[in-house]
């Protein structure tokens, strides 16, 4: 399928501004301010936050400090399910502002509380400190919000670590959750599949920026195991007894492949999945929800199976 006509009309736009590429000249600080920018100017003007019942700020006890939390309490929720939610960025960039429209639409979709994680970022925090935050962050949850269904939602960087999460929970003999929504995660540094020789360059997302990620993460002493790159050749994970999962992709990402196959691991291992295609997309395609028509329908198709999964 092309690219749709949307996305062209984005990237051109992009390209033309001298938004393009991502990555700041390896400088974690300017590409973090670039990527914010960016995500501030897809709402455009007189843009209205989508409303949720309440939305609350603070902090949890962390491995190294306080770790910020954002709660979306959706107008009659009904104490059934809580999500945690990991927002992308390539470990280096994003927050709780970035991506502040995807939580109200999650917990919107969904009816469950949203908890979104700000966690410390590579390459000053590289691995395992962001999935650490992550994980003290989902033991306050859960203690929180007792006898509530758990889910685990993430895009990109933010959904490899939900998977990281979701191993941890059953390896650790954590809390166990009812689901797991992944969109486009990121689950191998070696960036070695199809999708990243066809997509890798010329759709907002590159194969030079995802290498970058990576060594950003891995830049400290700690090596890469199962729980931050499940597909890793060094040590892939074993995704047996994890949760039911919906894995959503984007037709026109580097990731692409990685989401499929990590889909086809989780069925390999007895997990139910629910497979969400993304004709036409690009990487990110849930930061356009309510601009661009086809990410907001296929959103919903993944947000909808998630929301299956979680309150059965």
């Amino acid at each position: 399928m092309a690219l749709d006509p949307a996305f062209r009309t984005v990237l051109d736009t992009l390209a033309g501004a001298g938004a393009l590429p991502l990555v700041r000249d390896g400088d974690p600080v300017a590409t973090r301010a670039h990527y914010r920018s960016l995500a501030l100017a897809r709402r455009g003007p007189g843009f209205v936050p989508e409303q949720v019942g309440r939305v609350d700020d603070d902090t949890v006890p962390g491995p190294a400090g306080p770790v910020p939390l954002r709660t979306y309490v959706p107008e009659g929720d009904d104490g059934a399910a809580v999500v945690l939610y990991l927002h992308g960025g390539g470990w280096v960039v994003g927050d709780l502002e970035t991506h502040d429209p995807v939580c109200r639409r999650v917990a919107n979709a969904t009816g469950a509380v949203v908890v979104a994680v700000d966690y410390r970022l590579a390459p000053e925090h590289p691995h395992p400190a962001p999935l650490d935050d992550a994980w003290a962050a989902l033991l306050a949850v859960v203690d929180r919000f007792p006898g509530r269904r758990l889910g685990l939602a993430g895009d990109s960087a933010g959904a490899s670590m939900v998977a990281g999460l979701a191993l941890r929970c059953r390896d650790r003999g954590g809390p166990r959750p009812a689901a797991q929504l992944l969109f486009y995660p990121a689950l191998a540094p070696e960036g070695a599949t199809p999708s990243h020789r066809e997509n890798g360059e010329g759709y907002f997302l590159t194969a030079a920026d995802m290498r970058w990620f990576w060594d950003s993460l891995l830049s400290g002493p700690t090596p890469a195991g199962p729980e931050v790159a499940p597909l890793g050749a060094a040590a892939p994970a074993d995704p047996s007894g994890l949760a039911p999962a919906v894995v959503a992709t984007a037709e026109f990402d580097p990731l692409r492949d990685e989401g499929r196959d990590w889909a086809v691991a989780l069925r390999a291992g007895g997990v139910e999945v629910v497979e969400v295609d993304g004709p036409g997309l690009i990487h990110g395609y849930v930061a356009f929800l309510g601009v661009v028509p086809a990410a907001e329908r296929i959103a919903g198709q993944a947000l909808a199976a998630f929301t299956t999964l979680l309150r059965r």
